[in-house]
């Protein structure tokens, strides 16, 4: 597009001294374009080393430097050196950018003028990369929070399920050592051990991460906790569950915190909401997980996006998936589901 609007300027435009030369040396430059991500300092030096060497050529022949207007697009050059630039190539590419910028416009009649413009454009396009690039590295780092905190309190769950069986484990291994010559109570034994260690099997593989627990840990929750949430409000929450009560321990847990987070988000975050409407279903395959609220939608500066990044983050985890947004039938609803195949 900007090599169309090169030559059609070029064509149209009256005040160009060298109408053709100006065209084929802005469509010449044009390419620097494709390698501005990957090789940055280099397009900033190949940019300014050439128009500092095109604006010399003007004033040797005693014609004022101009260029086209659709030349801006190489705008993109100083931008993409603070949006994808190190830290070493920003440093000289700064340099390369004010020095480009001195030698040209010395060049102009107007040095002064050309020189104000230029650090206006310039610094513009060089101050947007590099809040381009803040804001990108900030929201990557919010993410990476989320994710360990999620994962943190995964592994504390995961604690808490692996010690009961393990436990389970060892006090029936103690009782068949008690005495080994009752067979009843070494078979039954080890028929509670072969269900326990399934069990701790399960609850592992549905952990498809390598997870860190501080050393403090809190009691895991499942789903007589999930019905607890229920409140006369205001807004009334109604928590409804159709679910065998024999759920993975980590799935009952993981449904627990996202209704948790779901419910705190309807009441910190919906507007003018008169019921929360929290239902638990589960079939041979999957739980699921509906959260709904009668309220108007949330403000945009509301703040409840870490939320549902943490609650993706859980669901991920296990192989489910989190979705949410403004209902159809208005309200706010927030789906998930988390497969039970290997969580049980």
């Amino acid at each position: 597009m900007a090599a169309v609007l090169a030559v059609i300027e070029g064509a149209v435009r009256p005040d160009l001294q060298w109408p053709v030369a100006t065209t084929l040396f802005t469509l010449a430059l044009l390419p620097v374009l494709m390698w501005r991500r990957t090789r940055p300092l280099a397009a900033v030096a190949v940019m300014f080393a050439s128009t500092s060497a095109f604006a010399l050529a003007h004033t040797v022949a005693g014609i004022e430097p101009n260029a086209l207007v659709s030349s801006f697009a190489l705008l993109l050059v100083p931008y993409a050196l603070f949006r994808w630039g190190s830290g070493r190539d920003r440093i000289v590419g700064a340099a390369v950018v004010g020095a480009g910028l001195l030698f040209s416009s010395s060049l102009s009649s107007d040095p002064i003028a050309e020189t104000v413009a230029g650090v206006a454009f310039l610094g513009g396009a060089c101050l947007i990369g590099a809040l381009r690039r803040e804001r990108v590295e900030s929201r990557a780092r919010r993410v990476d929070t989320i994710r360990a905190r999620e994962r943190e309190a995964l592994a504390r769950d995961l604690h808490d399920t692996v010690a009961h069986h393990v436990s389970a484990i060892v006090i029936r291994a103690q009782v068949a050592g008690a005495d080994p010559s009752d067979t009843a109570r070494v078979a039954e034994s080890l028929r509670v051990i072969e269900t326990e260690a399934q069990a701790v099997l399960a609850d592992m593989r549905s952990l498809v991460r390598t997870l860190r627990a501080p050393a403090d840990y809190a009691p895991t929750a499942g789903l007589e906790e999930l019905a607890r949430l229920a409140d006369p409000g205001p807004p009334k929450v109604t928590v409804r569950i159709d679910a065998p009560e024999d759920l993975p321990s980590i799935v009952a847990t993981t449904l627990f915190r996202i209704a948790q987070e779901g419910v705190t988000n309807a009441r910190r975050h919906s507007r003018d909401a008169t019921g929360v409407d929290v239902v638990i279903t589960a079939d041979a395959e999957t739980a699921r997980i509906v959260v709904r609220d009668d309220g108007g939608p949330a403000r945009p500066d509301s703040g409840n996006g870490h939320g549902l990044q943490g609650m993706s983050e859980r669901a991920a985890l296990l192989g489910g998936d989190v979705d949410a947004g403004p209902d159809p039938a208005g309200g706010w609803t927030l789906r998930a589901s988390l497969p039970l195949r290997g969580a049980a």
